[in-house]
């Protein structure tokens, strides 16, 4: 009897155990919750959504269920698409959008009990829808260059970013036009931002040949002008060259001339001192460098004045 009651009061136990902790639920910080009680929302009084905040509550257990939906903000990144410039060209955008709930209750009615993917789904389509109509407005050289152009005129060479000014414009455009339709959905619209413009495939590989051309054409140019400067350089020192020769042969011969003249000074002189030594030994010179050989053989005129010292050595008077 006695073990009986232990175990009816253990049961009693257990189960008000598991009915209290099934009647509390934790809303945790960046969180609201929608209680539903069999599939349907609960409302207020005035017959609005009951929203629970961050925090502990209470729900009737196994009838209510909780839906938790993040409340924090949310980036959603678009698929990079093709939109068309007020000139009919085509470019490649890439973009996302910061958002976070503002209204729970309206977010849970209008995005099928709050799903996440409905709702990103249906930013998509108002970001893409928006970013078209702005874009539609743009010429191309104004996307890139943020500047107005009155010939409308794009330049491959310049990089493919969307220039400050008209990239601030066009966000806070998308920005304006998307937040109020966003609302609707209970959703609030942080920021949209747009990461990245490229050109189309088909349309790069032109502008990318074309700029190989260009490249090489001031390739071609550089080198050239490259040779140009090179034969000048090696036309200026060969005259260099030429200049320093002569000049250096301009200054031999001078040297030449006053070592030539210095000589003819002092052979004068010596001769000026003592005349007939000076004849004599010229005249010994020539006999020396006559008679080398050993072996020449002069036909002279014997009373030649070449022969003046064979007979008197110091000299015919």
């Amino acid at each position: 009897m006695r073990s009986s009651t232990l175990n009816l009061i253990f049961a009693s136990a257990l189960i008000a155990g598991v009915i209290g902790f099934n009647s509390l639920f934790v809303i945790k910080e960046g969180n609201v919750g929608i209680v539903t009680r069999f599939g349907k929302v609960i409302r207020t009084s005035d017959s609005a959504l009951n929203v629970s905040q961050p925090g502990l509550h209470f729900k009737i257990p196994f009838i209510d269920q909780v839906r938790m939906l993040d409340s924090r903000i949310q980036t959603l990144s678009s698929r990079a698409d093709r939109f068309v410039t007020a000139e009919k060209k085509d470019l490649i955008i890439d973009s996302y959008v910061k958002w976070k709930i503002s209204d729970p209750a309206t977010y849970y009615l209008t995005t099928a009990g709050g799903n996440k993917m409905q709702a990103e789904e249906l930013l998509r389509r108002r970001i893409t829808n928006s970013l078209r109509s702005q874009i539609g407005k743009l010429t191309i050289h104004e996307i890139v260059s943020g500047q107005g152009n009155e010939d409308n005129t794009f330049d491959a060479s310049e990089p493919s970013v969307i220039g400050s000014s008209k990239r601030d414009e066009v966000m806070q455009n998308a920005l304006k036009d998307i937040g109020s339709s966003a609302t609707e959905l209970g959703i609030q619209i942080v920021d949209v931002r747009i990461k990245q413009i490229n050109l189309p495939p088909e349309v790069s590989n032109s502008i990318y040949q074309r700029m190989r051309a260009e490249r090489d054409a001031v390739a071609k140019l550089h080198r050239s002008q490259g040779r140009q400067e090179a034969e000048a350089i090696r036309a200026k020192a060969d005259r260099e060259v030429v200049v320093k020769v002569a000049q250096a042969e301009r200054k031999a011969r001078m040297l030449k001339g006053e070592g030539d003249a210095q000589a003819t000074k002092i052979y004068a002189d010596a001769y000026s001192q003592n005349p007939e030594l000076f004849d004599f030994l010229r005249s010994m010179d020539a006999y020396r460098n006559s008679m080398k050989s050993g072996n020449d053989v002069m036909v002279i005129n014997p009373d030649n004045e070449f022969f003046r010292y064979f007979d008197d050595p110091i000299g015919r008077r």
